[in-house]
């Protein structure tokens, strides 16, 4: 979508794209044809063809010849489910229920910030690492961990690129007891974009946690970026107070959903929590 009418390509793939995320148009629907598309949306027919072009890529529509172009049927995954009062038990799961790419590996120096949010001894190395996750083939996330030296010489490369890494660090004889997290948002860089499949300043959820052992030592730094149409955070609020007073309040022992989502099935409305940290 680079060189020809970019900007109503783009819109008529992202119109097409919310009609099939929000379930107008079903699996196994027929789209309307190019030609029909083409003057609905008062475009060319090869700015609709490269919009098209796009879904296929991913997967989100199929196209027959000689019968038309239909929304994927493909089966959709059952999403991950965390229960905040139990984030880092759920960070293990998720890493067990999907895949993952190791683009890099190796030790170096931390940044100032970064020693003083792990509580670093002065001189003290860190292990960096960049990872993708993907679900289905899929990417949905770009992570980016920082971990003490000293923690990180008890797994190797290999561990890393096949084992969840809190499984990694427990196995080490580490207690992750707490952890503080905070959400925002962010823009796709070159090497980010590239790496999740999306177009350079692509829209994307930010989330940076930092875990700590008992002796409130950092054990883990790290700063993710999620695709927010494959992944998504919920959770269930109640209207408490009295009158005059009232406000919304986590339901207690409700559940939400930290899940990556795959992008052809259909998807409830969000309730997003502006900012969550884990209990300290």
């Amino acid at each position: 979508m680079s060189s020809v009418e970019p900007l109503k390509a783009r819109r008529l793939y992202l119109l097409l794209r919310d009609r099939i995320l929000s379930g107008d148009a079903g699996p196994d629907s027929r789209l309307p044809s190019e030609p029909a598309l083409a003057v609905e949306y008062g475009i060319s027919r090869v700015t609709v063809r490269r919009a098209l072009d796009e879904l296929a890529r991913e997967g989100l529509i199929e196209r027959k010849p000689g019968s038309g172009t239909f929304v994927s049927s493909k089966a959709a995954s059952v999403p991950v489910v965390a229960d905040f009062s139990n984030v880092l038990t759920h960070l293990v799961e998720m890493g067990r229920r999907t895949a993952v790419r190791l683009l890099s590996f190796g030790y170096l120096a931390p940044t100032a910030t970064l020693a003083e949010e792990l509580k670093l001894e002065p001189g003290e190395r860190v292990q960096r690492s960049v990872r993708v996750r993907l679900i289905d083939g899929a990417p949905f996330s770009y992570l980016v961990t920082h971990v003490p030296e000293r923690i990180g010489i008890s797994y190797s490369e290999a561990d890393l690129a096949s084992t969840p890494l809190l499984e990694l660090l427990e196995r080490s004889g580490l207690v992750a007891e707490r952890a503080r997290q905070t959400i925002g948002a962010a823009l796709a860089g070159p090497e980010v974009a590239g790496a999740l499949d999306l177009e350079i300043g692509a829209a994307l959820l930010s989330m940076t946690r930092i875990v700590y052992e008992p002796s409130g030592r950092g054990i883990e730094h790290l700063q993710a970026l999620y695709r927010p149409d494959r992944y998504s955070l919920n959770m269930d609020l109640l209207r408490t107070g009295a009158d005059g007073a009232r406000r919304w309040a986590p339901v207690e022992g409700s559940r939400a959903m930290e899940a990556p989502l795959v992008t052809n099935q259909k998807r409830r409305p969000k309730r997003v929590a502006p900012q969550r940290r884990t209990a300290r």
